[in-house]
């Protein structure tokens, strides 16, 4: 059963920073991609930022603001956030697709980021 383990949430003023990690765990197969959603309240869940190798895109809003980067020594992806605005405010959930044939995508609990004006 594979597992997603999230932090570095939390509340931040408009303008700084945060570090969000999500270790993967109890897969017998190669994790293929990793990567971050989010949802705001009443809205959709969208991408944020999802790397696959050396690979990385991101949604329009936060490029140039976030940086996602991956460990794959421990199956760990992060999600750094400068110049945090309040529409960043979401709950992000980690994301992870094992395998490359006949995959399997996981999702996290979520971690909430509230940005204050």
């Amino acid at each position: 059963q594979v597992q997603l383990v999230e932090s570095g949430g939390g509340l931040v003023q408009a303008g700084g920073s945060l570090r969000l990690s999500c270790a993967a765990s109890g897969s017998g197969r190669s994790i293929t991609v990793m990567g971050w959603y989010r949802q705001a309240p009443g809205k959709q869940r969208e991408l944020v930022a999802v790397i696959s190798g050396v690979d990385a895109n991101y949604a329009d809003s936060v490029k140039g603001r976030f940086t996602i980067s991956r460990d794959n020594a421990k199956n760990t992806v992060y999600l750094q956030m400068n110049s945090l605005k309040p529409e960043d405010t979401a709950v992000y959930h980690c994301y992870v697709r094992i395998g490359w044939v006949n995959s399997n995508d996981y999702w996290g609990q979520g971690t909430q980021v509230t940005v204050s004006s």
